[in-house]
């Protein structure tokens, strides 16, 4: 079942011989120890309400994918399992009364830059429903992962990314766990890098440059995603916890669970809430995409929080996975 929140919203394993893809279950290749640890999570930012108050949690440790999920590692899901993402499936006219069933087309949200300045309180004026998009056709029918083979997989909401994970033996992180591994132990600093956006000039995430959504600069070398790993990792050997893509945590997203976390490896609330959209079920995003900037957004610092509805992609969020404890 697929709600358009935008629409007006092998492992290869070689057996005699043969390759065929299966699931990497027991494997941690591609992923970072992170070892267990205090910090301080949340932000003081005023921009990010949600995101108050600062409070300190204590996790034991886990694994983490150093990258996001990439095209090709999700084309070796989707071949060993014939897995159909939500934005594949074929809409139900019991969704969307009214609307014609030659306009019940599969597709997804993308993003398509106007070609003039636009006020900034209006998402439909950057955001548009491509009938046919998904994570195989990106911007749309005519687009394909040519070339895109190691960037991060887009076009999947939050079962589509929690049934790779439950495949690969693996799991999506916690909010806090993500937050922990983002800062790579650097206490409340702005940014996973420290205290400067480009510290001596140097572009450390992509982000969008330039005036937002109308044009971009491209000054960190990119208009859309970025191949896995493009910039410098963080202390803990992660890369892309800041731009190129969201990424869905399993928390259900509330504007006021800080105010009431556990210090205890917290799993957030019970139950999704979003004032602005109250009938929608919402998981928390971490991490910023190549959408976001000073001017608009601002949440690729690890404080920031997203929130993203469950049966919905787009083409700015991926994941990454988590394993727990030891091999």
């Amino acid at each position: 079942m697929t709600k358009i929140t935008f629409l007006l919203g092998c492992v290869l394993l070689t057996v005699a011989g043969c390759t065929k893809p299966t699931s990497p279950v027991n494997s941690t290749e591609g992923m970072v120890k992170i070892a267990g640890g205090t910090f301080r999570m949340g932000s003081d930012d005023p921009r990010f309400a949600d995101a108050q108050p600062v409070h300190k949690v204590t996790l034991v440790g886990f694994w983490m994918d150093k990258y996001p999920v990439t095209n090709s590692q999700f084309e070796t899901f989707v071949a060993a399992t014939k897995y159909q993402t939500i934005a594949e499936r074929p809409l139900d006219p019991k969704e969307f009364p009214g609307v014609p069933l030659d306009k019940l087309v599969p597709g997804a949200v993308v993003f398509t830059p106007p070609d003039r300045e636009v006020r900034l309180d209006d998402v439909t004026q950057w955001w548009s429903y491509i009938p046919k998009a998904d994570w195989r056709h990106p911007e749309g029918p005519t687009s394909d992962l040519k070339g895109r083979e190691n960037h991060p997989v887009v076009h999947v909401a939050y079962d589509d990314a929690a049934a790779y994970a439950k495949w690969a033996g693996k799991r999506l992180p916690t909010e806090a766990e993500w937050e922990f591994a983002a800062r790579g132990g650097l206490d409340q600093k702005p940014f996973i890098w420290g205290d400067d956006f480009a510290p001596q000039g140097k572009q450390m995430a992509n982000t969008f440059n330039g005036d937002f959504p109308n044009k971009n600069t491209k000054t960190d070398g990119f208009e859309r995603t970025s191949p896995v790993g493009s910039f410098p990792a963080n202390a803990f050997g992660l890369h892309d916890m800041a731009g190129n893509v969201w990424q869905w945590c399993s928390d259900w997203y509330r504007p006021d669970y800080f105010a009431k976390s556990p210090e205890k490896s917290p799993k957030g609330p019970e139950e999704s809430l979003d004032p602005d959209e109250p009938g929608i079920q919402k998981r928390v995003q971490k991490g910023g995409s190549f959408l976001c900037c000073e001017a608009y957004c601002a949440r690729y610092m690890p404080g920031g929080r997203g929130k993203g509805d469950i049966n919905t992609g787009s083409s700015h969020v991926g994941f990454r996975c988590v394993k727990d404890g030891s091999p």
